[in-house]
């Protein structure tokens, strides 16, 4: 049975609890068919995104699985996920900006970079802190986070970088009140369960039996972080047991539609991770499977309608609208096609090209100064509250 925690979880989400006793039913009568929380993937398939294996002798790296798949391996070295995460002298946003600077009075913070070496700085009232920062979480499309270790503790940085504004301001999460001690202005402490998810979804091979090895992690999401340790499938399959070998690997192609959806969630966040976790207002519109999952169009499932529909994990995003007109329209008839017993849905009384332009519009989410796409498609109506 899906475990969602208390009702008032889900009424936060603006479910009645009529609707909740119902969900809770549906649950237990379709199990793996139901929007699940990602800790109960863990439990219930033999390898999950996010998942920590038992050994690192298990892991095998991306170069290895090239050697058979040089063509997807070639197009995923380009994707924003290969790039997730940078040791902080390979981060080119630090290369580029040897000296960023930010002021929060009493604090003047600075991140200089020489030599390969970045160095986080905190000033005030004549004392100084300072760390080097070890790891870059995010390619800077929207912004990067950095990470340093004090004593086996990982802290995520006090500042972050922002594209949009290409300087420095301070970590979404993190208080925007002053910090009341210099050591405290320059990070914040993460706990073991909040350092091994950050690095599971930007890392790979960096944890075993849930303990975290930041020293193992392999920057940026690689085959093995979304399709398993490979060491038994290579061995498999250089032994001629094809069978054995491709039951060795996951293969979200053997998804179902809430399944697959789950699947990426366990970064993007699952519609019961994002209940769970109260998240409401437009700190969720990053979380697509929640919003892909709360529109009107996805009903039950529809394979047509899952993440791996649109996006090709092991290519680089496509961000022209236009392009995923096709996908719109394979269940959305244009005026005059022929209705079938697949495509039956309304048409736009519009337009018929640019889709995602319209129902899928772009919102500004504030403490990242940066807009994302909102995946909860729907007609949107001018002046009308962020559904949340």
């Amino acid at each position: 049975m899906v475990r969602f925690g208390v009702k008032p979880l889900l009424a936060m989400a603006g479910f009645s609890l009529t609707v909740i006793a119902v969900l809770h039913l549906t649950a237990s009568a379709q199990g793996p068919d139901f929007p699940q929380l990602t800790s109960d993937r863990f439990r219930s398939s033999a390898w999950w995104p996010t998942k920590s294996p038992d050994s690192f002798a298990d892991f095998i790296g991306s170069a290895e699985c090239a050697k058979c798949h040089s063509d997807v391996a070639a197009s995923w070295k380009k994707t924003a996920m290969a790039e997730a995460a940078s040791k902080s002298e390979n981060a080119a946003t630090l290369k580029d900006h040897p000296n960023l600077q930010f002021t929060q009075q009493p604090f003047f913070y600075k991140i200089s970079t020489l030599d390969g070496k970045s160095v986080f700085s905190s000033r005030a009232a004549g004392s100084s802190a300072a760390k080097s920062l070890e790891w870059a979480f995010g390619i800077a499309h929207k912004g990067q986070t950095y990470l340093y270790e004090q004593e086996g503790v990982v802290f995520e940085s006090r500042l972050s970088y922002y594209r949009s504004e290409d300087s420095l301001d301070i970590t979404t999460g993190h208080s925007l009140e002053a910090p009341s001690s210099l050591e405290s202005s320059l990070g914040r402490r993460l706990l073991p369960a909040e350092a091994l998810r950050c690095f599971a979804c930007h890392t790979t091979a960096s944890s075993t039996r849930n303990q975290l090895n930041s020293q193992h992690a392999i920057p940026g999401v690689g085959c093995e972080a979304c399709h398993g340790p490979g060491a038994k499938h290579v061995t498999a399959m250089k032994s001629g047991k094809i069978e054995e070998g491709r039951s060795a690997i996951l293969n979200p192609r053997r998804l179902t539609a809430v399944a697959a959806v789950d699947f990426c969630g366990a970064c993007h966040r699952t519609w019961a991770d994002v209940v769970e976790a109260r998240t409401t207002g437009v700190a969720n519109v990053r979380f697509q499977p929640y919003r892909l999952e709360n529109s009107k169009c996805w009903r039950d499932g529809d394979i047509r309608l899952a993440c791996m529909t649109c996006h090709n994990p092991h290519e680089p995003l496509v961000t022209e609208t236009s392009t995923y007109d096709n996908k719109c329209l394979a269940c959305h008839l244009l005026a005059g096609a022929k209705t079938t017993r697949l495509r039956h849905e309304k048409i736009c009384p519009v337009a018929g090209k640019d889709c995602a332009s319209c129902h899928m519009p772009r919102v500004e989410f504030p403490s990242m100064h940066a807009e994302f796409t909102d995946h909860r498609i729907r007609i949107v109506k001018p002046g009308a509250p962020y559904p949340n």
